[in-house]
């Protein structure tokens, strides 16, 4: 059974989010993400957020489409409408949260973005971010595999001081038991030589960041 939860929020959004959305995902909208699902002939589940960045007759759209509509006071909220939504997935414990749209102009929100992954890997629930040019997702400790695809390129960033015990089998560039800090590239641009790469990590949290230019 199929539960999973598509988040479509307010950032860079076109037509390359059609083939993340399948059959029985379950859809939530954040402020303008609802609008361009909707405007993109899809119904959300949950359409969320204080919707100011959306015209009071496209909130009207919005709500008449939407299974369920919550609008939040802009003033008196403590989360981003994407956080909002992030955590109404969690609660949901689906078996994969994606999220559409969460990268854009305002670093700010693209960077608090992908720290929400951190939350969604304290629960034990894969979540990832994907736009037009990249897909980005959190590893610890422990073996992932990499899958080559679309986006040809992948890096490694420490998202914690320190990031020790890594080891790349299956890739361009192999790693061994190595250690990356703050402050260090020795991780970007690296590309798999073989179907399927494995990542292995002793200790720390990795921003693995696959993309295509």
């Amino acid at each position: 059974m199929n539960n999973r939860i598509i988040i479509c929020t307010g950032g860079r959004l076109g037509e390359w989010v059609r083939p993340y959305v399948r059959a029985g995902d379950r859809l939530v909208g954040a402020d303008r993400g609802a609008l361009f699902l909707v405007q993109h002939g899809y119904a959300p589940d949950l359409a969320l957020g204080d919707f100011d960045s959306v015209t009071p007759e496209e909130l009207e759209l919005i709500r008449s489409v939407s299974r369920e509509t919550v609008a939040y006071d802009p003033i008196d909220k403590d989360y981003t409408d994407t956080e909002l939504a992030f955590r109404y997935a969690l609660e949901q414990s689906p078996s994969e949260i994606r999220m559409l749209g969460a990268l854009g102009s305002r670093f700010d929100h693209s960077l608090a973005n992908v720290h929400l992954l951190k939350l969604a890997m304290e629960q034990g629930i894969p979540a990832s971010i994907t736009d037009e040019h990249n897909t980005i997702s959190l590893a610890e400790e422990g073996t992932t595999e990499l899958h080559q695809s679309e986006y040809s390129h992948i890096s490694l960033l420490p998202l914690s001081e320190e990031v020790t015990g890594i080891t790349l089998r299956g890739f361009v560039y192999p790693l061994q038991e190595a250690t990356l800090r703050i402050g260090q590239s020795l991780g970007i641009s690296n590309i798999l030589a073989e179907p399927t790469g494995t990542l292995t990590v002793r200790t720390g949290t990795l921003l693995v960041i696959q993309s295509k230019d």
